[in-house]
């Protein structure tokens, strides 16, 4: 692939050009707001404006309702030979772009990559690496048009997933779409947090809402276009909402019938819950694996992140997330390396001697919950 054209330069169309620039394609950028496209490309993406010819592939990051039209007007204009969507819904785009354009030289797709910042600004080439990127060809998809898909997602660094369009929006209602609803829905509840609650926020609440911060234009155009499929999901969650309230209400009660039975309900979803965590997969598409916390103080000021991240490359430690515990009282933070078992004593040790104050926390046995913050700790200090 040499050349390629990226409509659309929020989050992930300037991620996508971002990639394939930096693999040596000539990318051509386009937005109605030329102001993003300008943005895109001083970040290196691409230069703005359509290209002399048709290019190589054309990516069309425009919002699900819009694909249809916008693949009509890009293929009349003779844009690309071959053009791919990356809505996080398909079977609607796939409808409109089957009855409005011409829907050999088209196929879907949908990253499954994301963060909660939107517009190019956000972006990275590196949103992709190792994340699943689903293609939904229909019957008329020319080879060459699949063929210059699978090329992209290569170049992105991500693995290529085929799915029916009406499969795919089910599985992404379940993985993506209601957990963000559940986020904004528990994150609503904070709108009116005392103060004195705030301060005891941690981690695992930071992690339930994270995605509630994601772009408000951008998820009601999502849920309009899987909002069937989405409310499925919701009405059997509420199902179990239901269940928990009442067990729940049982534990409140003195009655011992009442509280057996509320106990055994709480058993059973934290149990499921268990269960159904280790279904999702690791990093790099990989079973969940099990990693041990290596948690180090660092520093308010700028770069101590970036310092300490490049102590662990350094160190040649792999890194399989990284969570930030930040007071914003104070004027330091707690920086969460999940690492493998066997690496997590000699990274601690070593951050230590480069100057870092660790806080270890001892392995677990395999299947058994991660540690809390609070769980118990070594603190090394570095010198």
């Amino acid at each position: 692939m040499r050349t390629a054209a990226v409509v659309g330069t929020g989050l992930i169309g300037t991620s996508v050009a971002l990639a394939l620039a930096g693999k040596g394609v000539r990318v051509h950028l386009m937005d109605v707001d030329e102001s993003a496209a300008r943005t895109a490309a001083a970040l290196g993406a691409g230069t703005v404006g359509p290209p002399p010819a048709p290019v190589d592939m054309a990516l069309l990051a425009v919002p699900p309702a819009g694909v249809g039209e916008v693949l009509a007007v890009q293929q009349a204009g003779r844009l690309a030979h071959s053009y791919m969507d990356v809505a996080s819904v398909k079977a609607g785009p796939e409808r409109d772009a089957c009855a409005l354009a011409e829907p050999s030289t088209y196929i879907g797709g949908h990253p499954m990559a994301g963060r909660e910042l939107s517009g190019p600004l956000a972006a990275t080439a590196t949103l992709f690496e190792g994340r699943s990127w689903v293609l939904t060809p229909t019957a008329a998809t020319t080879t060459a048009t699949l063929n210059r898909a699978l090329e992209v997602v290569a170049l992105c660094g991500a693995v290529p997933v085929v799915m029916d369009s009406a499969a795919h929006d089910r599985a992404v209602a379940l993985v993506s779409h209601t957990p963000h609803v559940v986020a904004a829905l528990m994150a609503a509840r904070l709108q009116h947090l005392p103060d004195d609650a705030a301060r005891l926020a941690g981690q695992g609440l930071r992690d339930v809402i994270r995605i509630a911060g994601g772009d408000a234009n951008l998820w009601r155009d999502i849920l309009d276009a899987n909002a069937a499929a989405v409310a499925d999901v919701l009405s059997e969650l509420a199902r179990d909402l239901s269940v928990a309230v009442t067990a729940l209400r049982g534990l409140a009660t003195d009655n011992a019938d009442e509280r057996a039975e509320g106990m055994m309900h709480v058993a059973d979803l934290l149990s499921r819950g268990i269960k159904g965590r280790g279904r999702v997969p690791g990093k790099h598409g990989g079973t969940p694996r099990n990693g041990v916390p290596v948690r180090v103080l660092i520093g308010d000021q700028p770069g101590e992140l970036a310092r300490l991240l490049g102590t662990v490359a350094e160190l040649g430690v792999n890194v399989e997330e990284v969570a930030i515990d930040h007071a914003p009282a104070d004027r330091s933070g707690l920086v969460e390396l999940l690492v493998g078992p066997a690496s997590s004593v000699r990274l601690a040790q070593r951050l230590a001697d480069h100057g870092w104050t660790v806080h270890q926390t001892p392995p677990v046995a395999p299947g058994t919950p991660e540690p809390a913050l609070s769980a118990p700790e070594t603190v090394i200090r570095g010198s």
